[in-house]
């Protein structure tokens, strides 16, 4: 008897140190290993290979990092449609709310209305996406409250190295509430345009199987239009074409069908559909300068002069345009989170990329494919005739458009291009800049790939592309 008592005092204290062990083995969020943290950390979010890189654990300790970070009360959520994002998104939130911080969870989104939401709401903000990367990625895009940006110099690097310490779980956990915004960001988005002038637009619009699926229908309803959406359906397995319009072989398909159908526009958005890029009704594709540029025009014709941002990539046309509209032009490196700094610091009231990138100062300054998407159709619908004879005057000079060059060492190419062309005016804003008179160029390295990107702009196609071939001819 004593024996058996023995035994089971024994188990019983076995068993209690187990279960102490498990709860102080959940009272912390375990630390990401920092090599792991330096392969998807990137210049401006988060990106990885689901699991490979980027997985749940990660992301809880993400959230918990997060949420330290920004020391808010409430952090909004959102995610795309790609298979890996519900689970990631549940265990980001998961560590958000071991910090004892509330979540709102607006569910499957855009990147643009997840920024909205963040303004909406005034907090923190994350995006659970990969944007045009390939099915097997995913990605995190953090915001602060007001859809402040956070880039490496503003809270990356920062998050990252939270996210390497263990993280002490607080004794008053948050809570979870699902919101739906789709309804106010619609009623935003429309408040950029007077939405009496537009007419009966034929619209083709290739939303990749991404999020333009959900925004675009809820946005063009009780709109005049008459459209067509290829690809509507969300599926993170992308099983038409990756969702990168910025890749000539992914427009195929919209403009085929703008011809086919006799549209009048056609509207291509990326998997996050944060950026949008138009063809005209003879198929013809509409560069993110010369959209810039249209879109520019507009702003500063609805809001009076003031600064208008626009990266260095984009078109000399641009700047003219910007110009004559009335509006100062102010140039900036590439990327959103330079950007939205800029726009903050400046008061500018609209900036835009060459990427399809298009940022609004009465949007919390975030960029918004479907609000520069609107702003179009308006100026369409006002112009009266086709959508060439709109950006024909706008579209003064050839471009090479971005040339991906691999090269072993991104410094030591862009030194021996500076050298050959020393006499010309140059700057490294971005890379390089060389200004030669009636033709430039720009030669930057990739923030995720030993790729240089050179553009080149000049009066015709002919001497752009002899251009190119001198540039290329130096480092390859």
């Amino acid at each position: 008897m004593p024996g058996r008592f023995l035994e089971d005092m024994t188990t019983r204290r076995r068993g209690l140190v187990s279960l102490l062990d498990a709860m102080e083995g959940q009272m912390v969020i375990p630390p990401v290993d920092k090599d792991r943290l330096e392969a998807v950390f990137k210049a401006y979010d988060v990106r990885g290979l689901t699991p490979e890189e980027l997985d749940e654990p990660m992301a809880k300790s993400l959230g918990a990092a997060f949420a330290n970070f920004t020391n808010a009360e409430v952090v909004a959520v959102g995610r795309d449609m790609r298979t890996s994002g519900e689970a990631l998104l549940a265990a980001f939130s998961e560590g958000v709310v071991s910090q004892g911080v509330d979540v709102r969870d607006i569910g499957l989104a855009s990147t643009d209305l997840l920024y909205f939401a963040s303004g909406y709401l005034d907090v923190p903000a994350v995006m659970l996406t990969a944007s045009h990367n390939p099915a097997s990625y995913n990605g995190m895009k953090f915001c602060q409250s007001r859809a402040r940006a956070i880039g490496t110099d503003t809270g990356l690097t920062e998050i990252r190295r939270l996210a390497a310490d263990p993280a002490e779980v607080a004794t008053n956990t948050g809570h979870i509430e699902k919101v739906d915004l789709l309804d106010k960001f619609v009623e935003h988005a429309h408040s950029f345009i007077d939405v009496d002038v537009l007419r009966p637009l034929r619209i083709v619009v290739d939303t990749a199987n991404g999020m333009g699926g959900l925004v675009v229908p809820a946005a063009f309803k009780g709109l005049p239009f008459e459209y067509e959406i290829l690809y509507e359906e969300l599926d993170g397995t992308f099983p038409n074409h990756p969702a990168d319009p910025l890749q000539a072989e992914n427009l195929v398909d919209l403009q085929d069908r703008v011809i086919e159908s006799n549209a009048d526009i056609g509207l291509a958005f990326d998997g996050d559909a944060d950026r949008v890029f138009l063809v005209d009704e003879n198929a013809n594709l509409i560069s993110g300068s010369i959209t810039t540029a249209l879109v520019a025009s507009a702003m500063l014709e609805s809001n009076g002069p003031g600064p208008i941002l626009h990266n260095l990539i984009c078109s000399r046309s641009t700047v003219e345009v910007i110009e004559e509209a009335g509006g100062e032009p102010i140039r900036t490196r590439v990327g959103h989170s330079y950007i939205k700094e800029v726009m903050a610091e400046t008061g500018a009231i609209f900036g835009g990329e060459h990427s399809g990138h298009y940022y609004f100062a009465r949007n919390y300054g975030a960029d918004s494919g479907l609000i520069a998407a609107l702003i179009v159709l308006e100026r369409l619908s006002l112009n009266g005739g086709p959508m060439s004879s709109l950006v024909a005057p706008l579209q003064r000079y050839a471009s090479s458009g971005e040339v991906n060059v691999q090269v072993a060492n991104t410094s030591d190419a862009i030194d021996k291009v500076s050298g050959f062309f020393s006499e010309q005016q140059q700057d490294r804003l971005d890379g390089l800049t060389v200004d030669c008179g009636d033709w430039w160029f720009n030669l930057r390295p990739s923030n995720t790939e030993p790729l240089l990107r050179l553009n080149v702009e000049g009066p015709d196609e002919e001497q752009v592309g002899h251009r190119v071939e001198q540039i290329l001819a130096l480092f390859s």
